[in-house]
């Protein structure tokens, strides 16, 4: 549903409530004056619905949101001492304001009043039960479509907006696990091959032996740090199988090893060709490392639903699956992920065989562990319940209007009329209104023809025209069919009614227009409302498809960063410690030559790792700020940030205040089911201060002490002499804060 057609159907279903109340208006007779008065009042609440509570990124908490309500107040209340009777339906625009605009459990209370008023105001004019039984449901029903379709628009908003917002949320995420991984895994390393180069190359030809110990430890933390990058490189990369093959050929036909290659294998899931790919180059890498041979020959072939590779030399290696990181035991876990299998061997001719077996489509991935964002007050459950009561409501009120025909229908077509509108409520909330049920055209048509026999035999049996809600036959019209299909049915239904009050009920001007609008609103509201459920779904699903695309993306960018970066000079590096390993007891000046090369490398790859890191954790807080603001009005939560002027803050603070209100927000969205969040930083001569607090009773203080959660901010935080707290206050808000000391001047 785009902007403009939630804009159009809101838009004709509010014109439909008023135009209904102005006809009553015009029915009694009122004076010209009156009459005006009137219009000019339901013409003020529609401009106050539709510009100021259904506009999207309205502020529904501000002064302006309150003084609007205020006035609804003034306007749906004061004509009801001229018009008792004919302006009785707009309570409902007040009571779905009230849920709009008002907080938390007041505006519940608010709108039960409204509601309950309006029934004891009939009852002041009128003695009648019934009617004053249906004047409540009906500003029920009205507050809540009010207030669900107000919603619409905002939705749709949100729908084509949250995408960017949650994808660059998820690559932020995933880009500072990429700097912690690089800090982690490599900054430690090369910082301590640096310093053992230094040392090694001081003490060529004083003390060899403890040059040789020094170089030794080198080569170790060296391969261990390569060994790293390919683990780390792999885990984020989707690998081609046909360039490795390609890659393959090539380096052992230059490394003087005859290759042959035959490949016959259906096309494979990307899971299945990226761990056939990585097995393919891990044991051509063993192959190289670790032995002699001069032959190789290389299998894929397929059998079943399986694909397997054999890689076969005539060298069998000096060590077999025994090194950690992305050794075998690494590949024969990854095959096992995807439902297969590996193992190595070496025969009784000399030969070596590595052999991997995994399925063409393996099974699905577990989902992730990680929780959701938490529903908001329009998540799906919300929705559906709004749904249920809005279509439970129009029945109700459709069968108090029949209850007024009883005296010539009788039990016995009462009993028709009730069963009717249970059998199309029970239709529109089990097939037509669920977002995840897909009716083929088949069902579609036979859904809507149980509908019609549902609208139009009590009608042909007693003459009542109101018997069948056939608002609900013109909006699953609308929803099932073909879009062009739908609408000229939705019409047709709509034009149908009206012939039949027409010929068999023989109603006035007010009559028909009341029919009109009855038909018109019902389908609307139901074609309206079964939209709203279905975009909270499509949203939900969208936040986390996106993002995970967006990952992906992340990920494929910073494998090709680590493999540029890093992956030849950790090689350069292992090749020449171990070259000038052996040249220390024969050529010391060489030896010492190869150190100095050796060092230069390690320096310039530990600038690169630093290099990569920052470009990954450098974070500006007024960005996160602005991106802090958005996420949470696309999750619908009321965000409020007071900011002081902190342009001369420390560079490490403000990025560690980013990091924190990042990690915070992230918190936030997926363990709290908060509804209003404050933001605000302060400072003074010693510290600065910052608080996120949230109305949502949060898991996050037991959930995320560790991994990057609080634990992790905390070990930032201290790192710079500040504090980091987390929990409840004492009116159940949950409060994170950070405090850092500023440097005196």
């Amino acid at each position: 549903m785009s902007r403009r057609l939630a804009y159009f159907v809101i838009s004709v279903v509010f014109a439909n409530y008023l135009l209904d109340n102005f006809l009553d208006v015009i029915k009694i007779g009122a004076t010209p004056g009156r009459i005006a008065g009137s219009l000019a009042c339901l013409l003020a609440i529609g401009y106050l619905q539709l510009r100021v509570f259904s506009r999207p990124g309205a502020n529904l908490r501000s002064g302006r949101a309150y003084l609007a309500l205020g006035a609804m107040a003034v306007l749906v209340y004061a004509p009801l001492a001229f018009f008792p009777d004919e302006l009785n339906n707009m309570p409902g625009f007040l009571a779905g304001s009230s849920l709009l605009v008002l907080p938390g459990r007041v505006r519940w209370l608010v709108f039960f009043a409204v509601a309950l008023g309006n029934g004891g105001i009939q009852a002041w004019y009128a003695d009648d039960v019934s009617s004053q039984i249906y004047y409540m449901i009906a500003s029920m029903v009205a507050g809540l479509v009010v207030y669900g379709l107000s919603r619409l628009p905002s939705l749709v908003e949100q729908l084509e907006t949250v995408r960017s917002e949650l994808a660059a949320l998820a690559v932020s995420q995933e880009r500072l696990r990429f700097a912690r991984d690089l800090h982690d895994l490599l900054g430690f390393s090369l910082s301590a091959i640096t310093l053992k180069v230094e040392l090694a190359r001081k003490m060529l030809g004083t003390h060899t032996e403890r040059a040789l110990r020094e170089l030794a430890e080198v080569l170790g933390i060296a391969r261990e740090a390569l060994t790293d990058v390919r683990a780390v490189a792999s885990s984020y990369r989707e690998l081609s199988l046909a360039d490795e093959i390609e890659s393959a050929c090539s380096v052992l036909t230059a490394a003087g090893v005859a290759t042959t290659i035959e490949t016959d294998h259906p096309e494979l899931s990307p899971r299945s060709r990226t761990v056939l790919a990585t097995v393919l180059r891990e044991g051509v890498t063993n192959l190289l490392r670790h032995s002699e041979a001069t032959r190789c020959a290389i299998t894929i072939s397929s059998a079943g639903g399986a694909v397997s590779i054999d890689i076969v030399n005539d060298g069998a290696p000096a060590e077999v699956g025994t090194e950690r990181g992305s050794g075998l035991t690494n590949l024969a876990t990854r095959a096992m992920a995807i439902g297969g299998s590996l193992f190595a061997r070496t025969s009784s001719d000399g030969t070596y065989r590595l052999h991997a077996e995994v399925p063409v489509e393996p099974a699905p991935q577990e989902p992730a562990g990680d929780a959701r964002p938490a529903g908001q007050p329009m998540a799906a459950r919300f929705a559906q319940v709004l749904f249920t009561v809005v279509v439970v409501g129009y029945g109700l009120m459709s069968l108090s209007q029949v209850a007024f025909d009883y005296p010539r229908i009788g039990l016995p077509g009462m009993a028709v009329a009730v069963l009717a509108t249970a059998v199309e409520v029970g239709l529109v909330l089990s097939l037509v209104g669920r977002p995840r049920v897909r009716l083929n055209l088949a069902s579609s048509l036979l859904v809507l023809a149980a509908m019609a026999v549902c609208v139009y035999v009590p009608v042909w049996m007693y003459g009542n025209p109101l018997m069948g809600v056939a608002g609900f036959l013109a909006g699953a019209a609308a929803l099932l069919l073909p879009r062009p299909v739908g609408w000229m049915a939705f019409f047709a239904v709509v034009v149908t009614q009206l012939l039949m009050m027409w010929i068999g009920f023989d109603p006035g001007f007010f009559w028909l227009a009341y029919g009109l609008y009855s038909v018109m609103n019902h389908g609307l509201v139901l074609y309206a409302l079964t939209r709203l459920r279905s975009m909270v779904s499509e949203l939900h699903e969208a936040r986390e498809e996106l993002a995970t695309a967006a990952v992906a993306q992340e990920r494929l960018r910073f494998a090709r960063d680590l493999h540029d970066l890093l992956g030849y000079s950790l090689s350069a590096i292992t090749l020449k410690s171990e070259l000038t390993h052996r040249l220390v007891t024969i050529d010391q000046d060489r030896a010492r030559q190869e150190l100095t090369e050796v060092l230069e490398i390690s320096r310039q790859a530990l600038a690169d790792v630093r290099s990569v890191a920052l470009s990954y954790r450098e974070l500006s807080f007024d960005e996160e700020t602005q991106s802090a603001q958005a996420l949470l009005a696309a999750a619908d939560i009321e965000v409020t940030v007071r900011i002081e002027a902190c342009d001369r803050l420390p560079k490490d603070v403000t990025v560690t205040l980013a990091t924190v209100l990042r990690e915070g927000v992230t918190n936030l969205l997926r363990h709290s089911k908060a509804e209003h969040c404050e933001i605000s930083l302060c400072r003074n001569a010693e510290l600065v201060r910052m608080d996120i607090v949230n109305d949502g009773i949060s898991d996050s203080a037991r959930s995320s002490r560790d991994g990057s959660g609080i634990g992790n901010l905390t070990t930032r935080v201290r790192a710079l002499g500040g504090e980091l707290h987390a929990g409840l206050l004492p009116d159940q808000k949950f409060r994170l804060r950070a405090e850092i000391p500023l440097p005196a001047n």
